[in-house]
C-alpha cells in the first residue's frame, strides 16, 4: 500500500527481490495535474501495471470489497508507505501490516515528517519500520536507519530515506520472526501537519530561516513573496549581520544579492507570477531596479 515515489521505490526492490511475491497493490485514486489538469496515475500504480501486479484504488479502506479482496489473497505481510490513508481494524487484524515511516519515531508522526526534520534544522534524520495500528504511526517498532541531512533540500533528503526505507523493508520481512518489537514512548513524540499552499510564503526578515524554507518546501509548495514571486534557485551568503529587508545589495552576472533583517542571500532565479522562469538579474532589469532598491 502505498502512492508516491517513495513508495515505488520499495515496491521495486521487493518485485526484484524475488524472496517475495507481490499479490496485490493498494493505492490512491489518479490525480489532474498540472495546469492542464491531466489525469495522472500515481507511481505506485504505474511501476504495478508494469510487471502485470493488480491494483486497487478504494476511495475507502472501509469498503467492504476492499477487506474482502485483501482478506481472499491471505497476505503473510501487508507492507505500507506513504498511502495517505490510515488502516482500519478490518485491514490491520488480515496480517502483520509494516509501515516504513520517514522520520525515527516517536519524532514528527503525521504526514510530514522529512519537511519537518529540514524546518527543524535537524542534523540526522531516517526510516522506522513499525507495525501499525489505529493510531498515527504510534505501533510497535522493528528497525531503523539513519542519515545525515543537514543542509540539503527535501528532494535530496526523499532520496536517500527512500533509498534506506527500501532496504529496511527487505530486512525487515527477512528477519521477522526474529525481531522483538519496541514499543514507542509516547511523551517524546511530536505530529507534523499536513504541508500547505500557504506555508511557502515567506519573506526578508530572517536569512537562515528563509533558506531553511527553500530546502524544505523545495519543488512544492516552494518559496514565495507576498507579491507572488517564487524563489527557484537561492543560497544563504551570511546570517547574522543586520539589513535593511528585500534591499538589492549587488547585482551579479545573472544574480543579485538581497538583504535580510539578518543575514542576506543570494537569489539566482526567480519566477514572477504567470510567467516562465528568469534570472533573478533579468527580472530586476525588468523591473527597471538597482542596487539600493528593494527588490520586493
Amino acid at each position: 500500500m502505498g502512492t508516491p515515489l517513495y513508495a515505488k521505490e520499495i515496491l521495486e526492490e521487493l518485485i526484484k527481490s524475488k524472496e517475495f511475491e507481490v499479490v496485490l497493490v493498494v493505492t490512491q485514486m489518479d490525480k489532474k495535474v498540472g495546469r492542464k489538469k491531466i489525469l495522472t496515475p500515481p507511481p505506485v500504480k504505474v511501476l504495478a501495471n508494469e510487471y502485470n501486479i493488480e491494483v486497487l484504488q478504494p476511495k475507502s479502506l472501509r469498503d467492504e470489497e476492499v477487506v474482502k479482496k485483501i482478506k481472499s489473497l491471505k497476505p503473510d505481510f501487508i507492507v505500507v508507505a506513504a498511502f495517505g490513508m490510515l488502516l482500519p481494524k478490518e485491514i490491520l487484524k488480515i496480517a502483520p501490516s509494516i509501515n516504513l515511516h520517514a522520520s525515527i519515531l516517536p519524532k514528527y508522526r503525521g504526514a510530514s515528517p522529512i519537511q519537518q526534520a529540514i524546518l527543524n534544522c535537524d542534523r540526522y534524520s531516517g526510516v522506522t519500520a513499525m507495525l501499525m495500528d489505529e493510531g498515527l504511526d504510534t505501533g510497535e517498532m522493528l528497525g531503523f536507519r539513519y542519515v545525515k541531512i543537514e543542509n540539503l533540500r527535501v528532494d535530496e533528503v526523499t532520496k536517500l530515506l527512500t533509498t534506506q526505507a527500501a532496504k529496511l523493508t527487505l530486512s525487515v520481512l527477512r528477519e521477522f520472526e526474529r525481531l522483538n518489537p519496541i514499543k514507542q514512548l509516547h511523551s517524546n513524540a511530536s505530529v507534523c501537519k499536513k504541508i500547505k499552499k500557504e506555508d511557502g510564503l515567506v519573506d526578508f526578515s530572517d536569512a537562515k530561516e528563509l533558506i531553511t524554507k527553500f530546502r524544505a518546501f523545495f519543488g512544492w509548495p516552494g518559496v514565495f513573496l507576498e507579491n507572488g514571486v517564487k524563489l527557484i534557485d537561492i543560497e544563504l551568503v551570511e546570517s547574522s549581520l543586520e539589513n535593511q529587508e528585500g534591499k538589492i545589495l549587488e547585482i551579479l552576472k545573472d544574480s543579485i544579492i538581497v538583504g535580510c533583517k539578518k543575514g542576506k542571500i543570494k537569489i539566482n532565479m526567480v519566477q514572477p507570477k504567470s510567467k516562465s522562469k528568469m534570472s533573478a538579474k533579468a527580472y530586476i532589469v525588468g523591473q527597471r531596479k538597482r542596487v539600493g532598491d528593494s527588490f520586493i
